[in-house]
């Protein structure tokens, strides 16, 4: 088997990583699907990104993000062109993005054979955390090798995603959805998040729905909920804490 490089999509999958794979475990600790991402350079985003992460939440400082964020991201940089890089990113938005994120990275800096995707089994699609390391091992037992003309269009997702442009999102991830269903999945629940002349964006509408059936605004069983009805989103609580503070707000 060829050297092997495992991105992972946190660091809760780090931890119950199965000692049998082989492998240098680099990983993706992002939340790209949250703030400011323009930068067309990697360090132009770097520095765009400890900014935000440090505005937007107090217990996180730039440099917390250049040791704890930026280091990973660089390793990727310094993946051989003859390893097989292997992708383990779930299916809801929040993952997505740092997905879309990492490929481009590895395609934009001549990496473009050997790129390999582990998804979670079926019924676990938003989430590695509840697979067993039988199931884990299995998984990558299944991987997808990302391609050809699939690689080359799912590279340029990223890019669009930083320009907002959700049309040509929508038009790859349509070309793709005979083999990538779940891509098309995660960009519609791109779309649905932005607000219009009627709504809220549909996290924000969940949001008002949830304390509305609840009859609460308290942040433990609305966070609960949330993550039952929009799983597809998977966002954490830092996220969600956000949007509720922002509707709240607004009332």
């Amino acid at each position: 088997m060829q050297n092997q490089y495992h991105i992972l999509n946190g660091d809760c999958l780090k931890d119950q990583f199965p000692k049998e794979l082989e492998g240098e475990r680099i990983v993706a600790r992002e939340c790209l699907v949250d703030g400011a991402v323009n930068g067309e350079t990697l360090e132009e985003l770097l520095k765009v990104r400890a900014k935000f992460i440090s505005n937007q939440y107090a217990m996180f400082s730039e440099e917390d993000y250049y040791e704890g964020t930026a280091v990973e991201i660089k390793k990727m940089l310094a993946i051989p062109s003859n390893a097989d890089v292997n992708l383990w990113f779930e299916d809801d938005l929040f993952c997505q993005v740092n997905f879309w994120f990492t490929l481009n990275l590895l395609y934009e800096h001549g990496k473009k054979k050997g790129i390999y995707l582990i998804r979670p089994n079926k019924g676990n699609e938003y989430i590695f955390g509840k697979m067993n390391q039988k199931e884990l091992l299995v998984a990558f037992e299944n991987r997808i090798e990302i391609k050809g003309e699939s690689l080359e269009k799912m590279s340029q997702l990223w890019r669009f995603y930083q320009k907002e442009d959700w049309m040509k999102m929508g038009r790859i991830a349509s070309d793709l959805q005979s083999d990538f269903p779940f891509v098309l999945e995660a960009v519609n629940a791109q779309i649905d998040r932005l607000p219009s002349e009627n709504s809220l964006g549909r996290p924000k509408e969940t949001l008002k729905k949830i304390t509305e059936d609840l009859q609460t605004t308290e942040f433990g069983p609305v966070f609960k909920e949330f993550c039952k009805r929009e799983s597809i989103y998977g966002f954490g609580d830092l996220q969600v804490q956000v949007l509720l503070r922002e509707l709240l707000a607004d009332k």
